[in-house]
């Protein structure tokens, strides 16, 4: 197992801080409305509804960085920066493969999508961002397996 002087895993520490990092980034949409939605590429319809001011586009993404910061959690835990969670080894394994499984399904409908808002840059980057957090999380799950 590879952990730092503290005791702290260093990839599941990386991990953890990416997906809280995403979990600012899904606040800061709720919180500055169509603007950050554009800019993240969250698609027209998410940005017209803020613009509205229908609720659904902050309840949606409320309820999808509530996801990445409880991710968050479960990494920072088996990294040893946080008291241990139950199931840690399900947990991070379905997180890792979630990253990972979004990640290539979106390179795939970007690939077959180019024409569409599905094949916009925002496909290509966001799977290459969930491939990354991805193989984060498996390569320090990988370092922490034994003590889970």
């Amino acid at each position: 197992m590879s952990v730092t002087p503290a005791g702290v895993q260093p990839m599941l520490a990386l991990g953890g801080a990416l997906s809280a990092i995403a979990a600012l980034a899904h606040i800061g949409c709720i919180v500055f409305g169509a603007p950050w939605y554009r800019f993240f590429g969250a698609g027209e319809r998410m940005a017209r509804m803020a613009e509205a001011g229908n609720p659904t586009a902050a309840v949606i993404t409320a309820g999808i960085a509530a996801v990445l910061m409880l991710w968050a959690a479960y990494a920072f835990s088996a990294a040893g920066a946080l008291p241990r969670m139950p199931w840690s080894k399900l947990a991070l394994s379905a997180i890792t493969g979630i990253y990972l499984l979004r990640g290539l399904v979106g390179i795939g409908v970007a690939l077959f999508a180019i024409e569409t808002e599905q094949g916009t840059p925002f496909w290509w980057w966001s799977s290459a961002i969930c491939l990354a957090f991805g193989a984060v999380h498996a390569w320090g799950l990988s370092r922490v397996w034994d003590r889970l």
